[in-house]
């Protein structure tokens, strides 16, 4: 049905990081760029293969435009305005046009069925000749479907997988593409619907695309109506928070750190890694934040997968798992695309699954400490846990590991690693005394008076007052930032104020961010890897947390508002900033640069640092 395949394929280009906006329904999400295309969809969760890829590739590896028309050859026009819906994820998108103004709505509806991503055209004013441009591509763009009509519906099929295409617009197929060329006028509405279902099965239902929107935009009212901060940050909390959920995998609790794979944080270079996995790190701060703005039910649903996924093995510990709980998620690279910008390699799995980390013992151990202490039903098998994980550092805190930031370097003794193994054993010493757990509390007591003075020994450079990234070295690292934010050192201590100065000094950009580390340019550093990397958001924010800590709360102020202007329009961020390029680099968007302003948002706001 798709007629001459000889047909040039029209120009087609990746927007910026930034350029995009997030849709999903808390199973996967899609990526929708300025000009109206979903660029990045995986079908049926985060970490399936990819029906649209085109933003790891070109046009001939999927996409889906929906825009006015426009001469072959040219590049589509942008829309001039776009917004959520509210307090949603219902994207509203509008062209001014010289025949007239369009809007077009993208969302997906919170699953009860098939996954599906819903578009609706609405003509505002005059005559708007209007195209939909459907290029789908399976597994991740190396496969053609066969496209074919079934009772009146367009079907594209290939293996396991079928996606059907609905929609009252005429259609007709030309080079590999299904087409609609169609125009509104106001009060026209005309809707566009992909569904999947496993390609065995019967179809899915024909869609409803307005009760969905309806349904869609009750979801999320009612959902934004729990949160408990009402501060003057109150809109980037609230759209971190919406980011948060829509990153959450909602049949099992697990929350991945991002949406997407590959996208750089070095534009043109290799250090492109596949985010759509749970982090228990990434997981317990995200949980963090959740808890403390009002939502438990989605912490109890977190902790709930943490039990699934380590129950039976907790000394084997992960740092990372799939979204259900899976182990193996064994790491390759697709050759076939050329990757964002020309970043290869494309990767997908994740071969740091199996680092030892030991500072996830803390993150965890965190989180759990905090859903006890706000009062979140009590879980018998999560405080067996907890005392099962802290016997296992008991035998292993002083062994070196790839710490927080995942070097695929050397292992060493990282200062952070030995402050959250402090952390754990400090949270479960907490635990027995409240009499909810059973343990040896005078030798963990021991414990943890041993790892301090381990730190404070090894880990701290006294000729020049700050914490260093590992034992016996003279780098520093962003991740110290967290040492007072954990209780490990108070905020006034000597040693704590001269490492956050230390930090500003040696690790920030020209533009006042905060880098990870120091990276070794074209050679390989700590981390393994040739090449940079921008500025790590999440860093950016600790150290806002600790200047407001330390009393410098007007400094405070004046980077968190710094880094709130580096979100999109959307108020969505990426995991770093490239000073360099001025624009967002990483995957996108990251749950890790999200938690911390609102952390953040939430720290200033009791301090009463906040402007006007």
């Amino acid at each position: 049905m798709w007629g001459d395949v000889a047909v040039r394929l029209e120009l087609h280009v990746a927007g910026r990081i930034e350029d995009y906006a997030l849709i999903g329904d808390m199973q996967t999400a899609a990526l929708v760029c300025r000009d109206g295309t979903v660029d990045w969809l995986c079908l049926p969760r985060f970490d399936s293969h990819a029906i649209f890829a085109g933003l790891l590739g070109t046009g001939e590896h999927g996409f889906w435009r929906m825009g006015p028309a426009h001469a072959p050859g040219a590049e589509p026009p942008t829309a001039v305005r776009r917004t959520y819906r509210g307090d949603s994820l219902i994207l509203e998108s509008e062209w001014d046009t010289p025949r007239g103004t369009v809007r077009v709505t993208d969302f997906m509806p919170p699953r009860d069925g098939a996954p599906q991503v819903i578009r609706i055209v609405e003509g505002v004013s005059g005559r708007v000749p209007m195209r939909s441009e459907l290029r789908m591509r399976f597994s991740y763009g190396r496969v053609v479907p066969w496209v074919h009509k079934h009772e009146g519906r367009t079907v594209a099929v290939a293996g396991p997988d079928s996606v059907w295409f609905d929609t009252e617009a005429e259609t007709y197929g030309k080079a590999l593409t299904t087409y609609a060329d169609f125009t509104v006028t106001p009060g026209d509405r005309v809707a566009f619907t992909i569904s999947w279902e496993p390609s065995h099965k019967e179809p899915p239902p024909l869609p409803e695309p307005e009760q969905s929107l309806e349904a869609t935009e009750d979801f999320w009212r009612d959902w934004v109506e729990h949160c408990t901060y009402h501060g003057p940050y109150r809109e980037a909390v609230v759209r971190s928070l919406i980011t948060l959920k829509a990153l959450t995998y909602a049949p099992t609790g697990g929350i991945v750190a991002a949406p997407t794979t590959s996208l750089p944080e070095d534009i043109g270079g290799v250090r492109n890694w596949d985010y759509r996995y749970t982090w228990l790190r990434d997981a317990a701060i995200t949980l963090s934040s959740l808890l403390r703005t009002g939502y438990r039910e989605e912490a109890r649903a977190w902790r709930e997968w943490l039990l699934r996924a380590v129950a039976g093995d907790p000394e084997n510990l992960q740092i990372m798992y799939g979204i259900a709980g899976e182990r193996e998620l064994g790491e390759a690279e697709l050759d076939w695309l050329p990757g964002y910008e020309n970043s290869t390699p494309v990767r997908v799995g994740n071969g740091a699954a199996h680092q030892l980390q030991l500072d996830v013992y803390g993150e965890v151990t965190e989180a759990l400490h905090l859903a006890h202490m706000t009062g979140l039903s009590r879980n018998d098998y999560a405080s067996v846990l907890q005392i099962k994980l802290i016997r296992y550092l008991e035998d292993h805190w002083q062994e070196p590991d790839e710490g927080i930031w995942e070097v695929r370097g050397p292992r060493r003794h990282f200062v952070h690693s030995k402050v959250m193994a402090w952390v754990a054993v400090d949270r479960t010493i907490k635990l027995i005394e409240s009499g909810d757990a059973d343990g040896p509390l005078e030798r963990w007591k021991q414990l943890r008076e041993d790892i301090h003075r381990d730190v404070c020994e090894k880990g701290y450079d006294k000729e020049r007052n700050t914490f260093t990234q590992s034992y016996g070295s003279r780098e520093l690292d962003a991740s110290l930032l967290l040492i007072p934010q954990m209780g490990f050192l108070p905020p006034d201590d000597k040693r704590v104020i001269g490492t956050i100065e230390a930090i500003q000094r040696e690790l920030s950009t020209s533009d006042g961010f905060i880098l990870r580390y120091p990276t070794e340019g074209g050679n390989e550093g700590v981390d393994g890897l040739p090449g940079d990397e921008g500025a790590f958001l999440a860093c950016s924010f600790w150290m806002a947390d600790d200047l407001a800590m330390i009393g410098r709360v007007d400094e405070a102020r004046r980077l968190f508002e710094k880094l709130l202007s580096l979100r999109n329009d959307l108020g969505l961020l990426a995991e770093e900033w490239d000073p360099r390029l001025q624009r967002q680099v990483g995957n996108f968007p990251q749950a890790f640069s999200h938690v911390p302003l609102i952390d953040t948002a939430l720290r200033l706001t009791a301090s009463g640092a906040y402007g006007g």
